[in-house]
């Protein structure tokens, strides 16, 4: 199919374009920005006055549930949650049963997700064998099956030595390691942010030293054995304090923020709200302050939806008993133009649709997130101006769980091209 979309307001931030500006696929690829090619003929027209035409979102961490969790959500279900927020890439954290540590687990989800022709499913696989922080995972052939890099998800390596080894395995191969830095011991069982909303409400805390311990142990190995690393869900002042001096030294290190930390702090767990039960915590306002201020900066490379859908049955419970996560697949974009909106700075739009887009697919290794001649024709077309209220009938995910239910959002995503071909259209 031959797309022409006229009239849109197009920001490609790989090339700085913020402009009016025509948009031509062909093939499934972007073949011209601004001026028609020689003998371009559409074979379809899509008039996107007022609307602003981005790359499709790059999302680095959304669990899909599949294989074993199908009871929380299916791969039909969030396939079409990611088309209504306008995302073409998912990246999937390795944490489903059976855990994607066999070449043949990844190959399967592989083809069930290409098989929807839908979003783009790269999957990470895991470091260790079962996640349990023992044998190493045959990297090499997992890498063959189409993992884009590996990772514990929240399961810690307690045994240091065992992730040197891994670090300095995935260094000679050049693979990277997605880690969530956190203690194994400080903080465990907490199920909040220790301080004194959580000593107020009688819930067990989770320190921000679990996370700073982590990352200086993390930084020491990278240091140690040259490995990339991606630290996944930052989400203290303190820690992105030891990020920052980190990339100045020139670790090669990256990292990413949920887009519920850039948003809701501890204070939002209110009378014990199930649905703001987070792995890792909401902290304080002084965090969530210090997110925005790394997103600012650069410290923060991206913001990702970290997509954990949870059925009722998990969530509906005391906050204590309740299983941590939240849907996010459809309320990524509307959150990062919240946080751009907030800054009262209207430059920033194109430098906050790149952490969705651009900056994540950097991140990941992937040849997408951009709108130039031959790349991809993965496209995200939405309504700036559209106000929506999140409701659990509103969204597309099996799970309907999510702190911001309630409330109203602007951003409505009206057309989403995966390689060519609308996949969803409002």
């Amino acid at each position: 199919m031959k797309l022409h979309i006229k009239n849109g307001r197009l920001i490609n931030p790989v090339s700085g374009i913020d402009a009016q500006q025509d948009l031509f696929i062909a093939a499934g690829k972007v073949v011209a920005v601004g001026a028609a090619p020689d003998g371009f003929n559409a074979s379809k027209t899509v008039d996107a006055s007022g609307m602003v035409v981005i790359p499709g979102l790059v999302d680095l961490s959304a669990r899909l549930r599949e294989p074993g969790y199908e009871y929380k959500a299916t791969l039909e279900s969030e396939m079409q949650a990611a088309m209504q927020g306008g995302v073409t890439s998912l990246v999937c954290p390795p944490d489903t049963d059976p855990v994607l540590d066999e070449p043949g687990l990844v190959e399967m989800l592989k083809h069930r997700a290409k098989g929807l022709n839908q979003a783009h499913v790269y999957p990470l696989g895991a470091l260790t064998m079962g996640l349990k922080g023992e044998a190493l995972t045959e990297m090499a052939e997992l890498t063959e099956a189409g993992c884009i890099g590996f990772s514990q998800a929240e399961e810690a390596v307690v045994d240091t030595n065992v992730l040197m080894r891994a670090l300095q395995y995935a260094n000679t191969f050049g693979y990277t390691v997605w880690l969530r830095p956190q203690d194994p011991h400080l903080g465990r069982g907490g199920i909040a942010h220790s301080g004194p909303i959580a000593s107020r409400l009688g819930l067990s805390g989770v320190p921000v030293a679990a996370e700073t311990i982590a990352l200086h142990t993390i930084f020491e190995l990278v240091r140690n054995t040259g490995a990339r690393v991606h630290l996944c869900r930052i989400s203290s002042a303190a820690g992105l304090d030891l990020i920052r001096a980190a990339k100045k030294e020139g670790l090669p290190v990256t990292c990413d923020v949920g887009a519920h930390h850039v948003h809701l702090t501890d204070v939002d767990i209110g009378f014990f709200d199930p649905n703001a039960r987070m792995t890792p915590p909401l902290r304080a306002q002084r965090d969530r302050d210090a997110i925005r201020q790394a997103l600012l900066d650069g410290t923060i490379d991206v913001i990702c939806s970290d997509h954990t859908p949870v059925d009722d049955d998990e969530k509906l419970l005391p906050f204590g008993e309740a299983s941590p996560g939240a849907t996010g697949l459809e309320l990524l974009l509307p959150l990062v133009l919240r946080w751009a909106d907030d800054t009262k700075d209207k430059e920033l739009l194109g430098k906050a649709i790149a952490k969705v887009t651009s900056d994540a697919a950097r991140v990941a290794g992937l040849a997408t997130g951009r709108l130039s001649p031959g790349s991809v024709a993965d496209v995200c077309i939405f309504d700036p101006t559209a106000r929506w209220k999140v409701e659990a009938k509103a969204l597309a995910s099996q799970g309907k769980h999510t702190p911001f239910l309630g409330y109203e959002v602007t951003g409505q995503v009206k057309m989403t091209i995966v390689s060519g071909h609308i996949a969803f259209e409002r």
